[in-house]
């Protein structure tokens, strides 16, 4: 077992499902009573069950140091990755209880998590005092209840699927084995069903705080209340429909790439409505820097530099180029660090007098966002050109360069990205401009080899007319 990939593994793990989750049920539930004037949670019992079982699951998870089987006899970490893919959970590539324990682990925390949405929502809809409609109920309240249901939808299959995976490996099933007739791409279809709107289970949250913060030290109300609560049930609802974007390299068909693409790009319209909200909030209001509206401002600008991101992988050609790369590696980052951890900063700085009647030092505040933020970009900025520089846009400058010195210049696109590091201009930006640029040059190539009798490189024709590799033109 590498330690490599058995830290990749617990990390991912970790920040996802015992930490990021846990912090965003806990402002909810610590907050939700206060804003919507119930005495407590529907479900009182209910909710420290659902907190013991999430504390149970990463118990499990963290047992398998010691209880997993490793080498020479010491224990064992998982490491199949936070994903889990087929065939490396399989008993032939995955010796040991090490991935048991992961599997359980997970299983366990996925009803702390279903108990604790099924409070969330019932409390939201059951105990609001009179005259607090749902009209009425504070954004935070909102993006919870929109969150809660999501949890319910997405944390259901991947439950099913740990089962399924547990009969695979001890009871002699075959759901994917594909030596058996099973499908290994049947488990990305249920961990991604659950993963990406996971992600919104995290960002929902977070954009609930930047709602409440931002109004607050803007002094003004809420820019387009309707529109905000409108945009959070579109992102919920859509967001259901995205999970296969982090699938286009397995080979689906023209049609579930168009679908997927399509979708995906549908998603950044109710996500950019919100962030003008935020903008017209603040526009024209007397602003107020303190610690939380720094920590607010960042996440906003970061959450924008991450839809960018996200739009630019949305689209299949680029993400067969960059799919499983650094590129990605630091979208995800953006999302998960440079959004949730810093709207989750904004929150302690915001209400930690209200929780314990004592005020944060401003000074030292000041002194954890400048560092944490500089300490951010410097890493997961320039974490993207690892990905520019990925495999497959090599293969595409070597054939470049052999065909024209002039289409030659249009090879060195990694190259160009590094002279973007230090202007204005994110990098992503310009790598995604010159990406369709070169595109377009690739695509004439081949038209032009095509017509002349030649044969373009095979890769070439499947990554840019994947129908035409299929018709046997490659």
């Amino acid at each position: 077992m590498p330690p490599f990939n058995q830290l990749f593994t617990m990390h991912g793990t970790t920040m996802i499902f015992f930490s990021a989750m846990p912090i965003v049920f806990g402002i909810a539930v610590y907050l939700i009573p206060l804003m919507i004037g119930a005495r407590d949670m529907a479900f009182p019992r209910l909710n420290a069950w659902g907190f013991w079982m999430s504390a149970l699951g990463g118990i499990i998870l963290y047992f398998s140091w010691i209880g997993g089987n490793g080498l020479y006899g010491a224990g064992g970490a998982p490491d199949v990755g936070w994903f889990a893919y087929a065939p490396l959970t399989s008993p032939a590539f995955s010796v040991g209880h090490a991935t048991d324990y992961w599997i359980i682990g997970i299983f366990v925390s996925g009803f702390g998590s279903i108990a604790t949405a099924i409070n969330i929502i019932t409390t939201i809809l059951c105990l609001r005092c009179p005259g607090m409609t749902l009209r009425r109920i504070p954004m935070l309240a909102w993006l919870n209840l929109v969150m809660a249901v999501q949890v319910l939808l997405a944390v259901s299959p991947l439950t099913a699927a740990q089962i399924m995976l547990l009969i695979d490996r001890y009871l002699g099933g075959h759901f994917f084995d594909t030596q058996a007739g099973g499908s290994a791409v049947l488990w990305m279809h249920f961990f991604w069903i659950f993963g990406h709107p996971e992600v919104y289970v995290l960002v929902l949250p977070a954009f609930g705080i930047l709602s409440e913060v931002i109004p607050v030290f803007s002094r003004k109300p809420i820019f387009g209340y309707s529109i905000m609560v409108a945009a959070t049930l579109a992102i919920g609802f859509i967001s259901m429909s995205v999970w296969a974007h982090h699938m286009f390299t397995v080979g689906m068909t023209s049609y579930a790439n168009a679908f997927f693409v399509a979708s995906t790009a549908a998603i950044a319209v109710p996500t950019g409505i919100k962030i003008f909200n935020w903008l017209g909030t603040m526009w024209g209001g007397k602003l107020i820097f303190k610690v939380p509206m720094l920590f607010s401002v960042g996440a906003v600008c970061q959450m924008l530099i991450a839809g960018l991101t996200g739009i630019m992988l949305s689209a299949a050609p680029f993400d067969w180029q960059l799919g499983n790369s650094y590129f990605v590696v630091a979208h995800f980052h953006y999302v998960i660090l440079g959004v949730i951890v810093f709207a989750v900063f904004a929150a302690i700085y915001y209400w930690y007098p209200k929780v314990t009647g004592r005020m944060l030092s401003e000074t030292l505040g000041r002194w954890h966002f400048w560092l944490f933020l500089i300490g951010f970009h410097f890493t997961f900025d320039f974490m993207h050109i690892p990905g520019l520089l990925s495999r497959q846009f090599l293969r595409f400058s070597s054939w470049l360069t052999s065909i024209t010195p002039a289409r030659a210049s249009a090879a060195r696109l990694p190259e160009r990205c590094w002279k973007y590091r230090s202007s204005s201009r994110s990098v992503c930006s310009a790598a995604a401009s010159r990406s369709l640029w070169v595109r377009g040059q690739l695509i004439v190539a081949i038209r032009n080899y095509l017509r002349c009798g030649c044969s373009a490189p095979s890769f070439l024709v499947q990554f840019l007319w994947p129908a035409a590799y299929v018709n046997g033109i490659g």
